[in-house]
C-alpha cells in the first residue's frame, strides 16, 4: 500500500501535532480510487496517537446531486461501513455526519458574505459544468464555501486530498485569511496533504474513476458482480502474445494502486515480454482485490446499521463540542 508523504519540510516537522480532517461524499458506493487516495492513508495516519483525526460523511454536499432521501441514507450507511471495514477506529478518529453538526450551514452563510464571486466562478467543479448553467444548482456553485466551513468550524489544519481537490483547500485558506483580517484571527490556515506517490486511479473506461461517470469498481460488491465489472475494463486490440505497454493499460494502472512492488514489477515484466493476455491480467486483478481486501470484505458484511449509528452518534458528541467552541468565538467576533 502507498505511504503518505509530506513534501514541505515545515509540515514534516509539525504535522504530527496538527488536527487532520477529511470527508467522504455520499453520492454513491465508494470505490478503489477513494480507498487508496483517502481512506487507507487516513487510517494509517490515525495509528500515530499524536494525530488528532476527524473524518466526516459529507451528506450535505451530496444534496447537490442526490435528491432521493432514502438513497442518500443508504449511501451514508454504505460509506460509513466502508470506512469501518477498512480500519477506521472510532477510538482514534472522530467520525461524524456533516448534517448533524450545528453551525456548519450558518458559518457557510457568514463566509459567503466574505467570498468574492470570481473565486467561486473559477472553481474547477463549477467551470467544468458552466457551459450548461441550467443544470447547475447554487449548491454546486457554493460547494467550496461549504467545504471551507467543514474545515474551519473544526479548526482543521492538515487536509488529506487528491490533487483535484487542492484548489478547494487553497480557497479555504483565502477565505479564512479574509475572515481573520476582517474581524479577528480565529481560524488557522489549513494545508493540503497530497500523497505525490498516489496517481489518479482510472475507471473501467479509462477516465478518472468517479461515481458520476459510472466507471467505478466497488471492492465490496458480490464476487460475481465484481468479476463482471473487472472483465468489462476497456483494452486495446493487441494480440495475447504481443508485448504491451503497462503504462497505457487501465488494468495495470488499477492493479498498480493495490498490489505490492514485487507484484507490480512481475506484471510489468509480463506485459513487456508479451507473456500475459488481457483476460489473464483481469483475472489477476480480480484475485488480487479479493486477496488484499479479504478481511475488509468479511468485516463489511458483519457491520449493521445499529452499530454504525452508535459510533456516529458518539463521534458527533465529540465533534460538536469542538464546533461549538469555534462558533462561540466567531459570534463574539461578529457581535451577533
Amino acid at each position: 500500500m502507498s505511504r503518505v508523504r509530506i513534501s514541505s519540510p515545515a509540515l514534516k516537522k509539525k504535522f504530527i501535532y496538527m488536527r487532520i480532517l477529511t470527508g467522504t461524499q455520499c453520492t454513491g458506493k465508494l470505490h478503489i480510487g477513494n480507498i487508496v487516495s483517502t481512506i487507507l492513508p487516513t487510517v494509517k495516519l490515525s495509528e500515530d496517537e499524536k494525530n488528532d483525526m476527524f473524518v466526516f460523511l459529507a451528506d450535505l454536499h451530496s444534496l447537490t446531486t442526490i435528491k432521493n432521501a432514502k438513497e442518500l441514507e443508504e449511501n451514508r450507511y454504505y460509506a460509513a461501513a466502508c470506512w469501518l471495514a477498512l480500519g477506521l477506529n472510532p477510538q482514534k478518529i472522530t467520525f461524524y455526519r456533516q448534517s448533524k453538526m450545528r453551525g456548519i450551514c450558518e458559518l457557510t452563510w457568514i463566509l459567503n458574505c466574505l467570498t468574492p464571486y470570481p473565486m467561486l466562478a473559477n472553481a474547477h467543479a463549477f467551470k467544468s459544468k458552466s457551459e450548461k448553467l441550467s443544470d447547475v444548482n447554487v449548491g454546486l456553485f457554493d460547494y467550496p464555501v461549504l467545504m471551507t466551513a467543514d474545515i474551519l468550524l473544526f479548526q482543521g489544519e492538515l487536509i488529506p486530498v487528491g490533487k483535484d481537490q487542492k484548489q478547494h483547500v487553497e480557497i479555504t485558506r483565502d477565505i479564512a485569511k479574509k475572515f481573520n483580517d476582517t474581524y479577528e484571527e480565529i481560524f488557522k490556515l489549513p494545508e493540503a496533504l497530497i500523497d505525490e506517490k498516489i496517481q489518479l486511479v482510472p475507471g473501467i473506461d479509462g477516465q478518472k474513476m468517479s461515481k458520476s461517470y459510472n466507471n467505478t469498481i466497488d471492492i465490496f460488491a458480490e464476487k460475481d458482480i465484481l468479476h463482471k465489472r473487472i472483465m468489462s475494463i476497456k483494452t486495446d486490440c493487441k494480440k495475447p502474445d504481443e508485448p504491451k505497454n503497462p503504462e497505457e493499460c487501465i488494468i495495470f494502472k488499477i492493479y498498480q494502486s493495490i498490489a505490492s512492488d514485487e507484484e507490480i514489477n512481475d506484471l510489468r515484466s509480463k506485459y513487456l515480454l508479451g507473456t500475459i493476455d488481457y483476460k489473464s491480467a483481469k483475472e489477476l486483478l480480480f484475485e488480487t482485490i479479493l486477496k488484499v481486501f479479504s478481511k475488509a470484505r468479511e468485516k463489511f458484511e458483519q457491520i449493521d446499521k445499529g452499530e454504525i449509528d452508535n459510533i456516529l452518534t458518539k463521534g458527533e458528541e465529540c465533534a460538536q463540542k469542538v464546533a461549538d467552541e469555534t462558533f462561540y468565538k466567531i459570534k463574539k467576533a461578529l457581535l451577533i
